[in-house]
């Protein structure tokens, strides 16, 4: 695993040390990194981003890397992406770190513009975190929200959220929605 542009361009970070963390492939990534720009109303700069079920944390890094105001990575086992985030000294100040159960988030004070969800496979949990980021006030009006789910997975979009753009890459299925407020 790399980060694939910005100012870090290329540099490694670390696998995941469980055979339940699966990371979003590198061509994925990119190719969901080229549609944001495409959507987003303001610069790349101002974007306050959340990453849920952050695993090895490569989506938020990668974030930083090309330049994103703040990034905020949640997963109730946080040892893979701490490793990675330690790589970014530099940038400790964009970082937070938070260890929570997604489908059972606290009220926020914070909102965000982006939000990225990779939730482990078939479970149900997308569903579950849309409705807490909801419910716990986590989102900004139009909030941009990328859910990734496996290709034949289906889930009940709330109705809090418009499905704006959905793509395939390989065995994994990206909804795009927007935040209705």
């Amino acid at each position: 695993m790399r980060i694939i542009s910005g100012i870090y361009r290329g540099k490694n970070l670390y696998s995941p040390q469980s055979d339940k963390v699966r990371p979003t492939s590198d061509r994925a990534r990119e190719a969901i990194f080229n549609i944001l720009y495409s959507k987003l109303e303001k610069s790349f700069s101002e974007i306050e981003l959340l990453d849920i079920f952050s695993g090895t944390g490569a989506f938020a890094l990668e974030a930083v890397s090309r330049g994103v105001k703040s990034a905020t990575l949640i997963d109730i086992d946080t040892k893979d992406l701490q490793k990675n985030v330690n790589l970014f000294p530099k940038e400790k100040n964009k970082i937070s770190i938070l260890r929570l159960d997604a489908t059972k988030l606290p009220l926020s004070s914070k909102k965000y513009d982006i939000v990225f969800m990779d939730a482990p496979y078939n479970k149900g949990l997308s569903e579950k975190a849309l409705q807490q980021l909801h419910l716990q006030k986590w989102l900004k009006t139009n909030t941009l929200c990328i859910v990734e789910i496996e290709k034949n997975e289906h889930i009940d979009i709330p109705e809090e959220y418009l499905l704006i753009d959905e793509r395939r890459y390989g065995l994994a299925q990206v909804l795009f929605l927007s935040y209705k407020g």
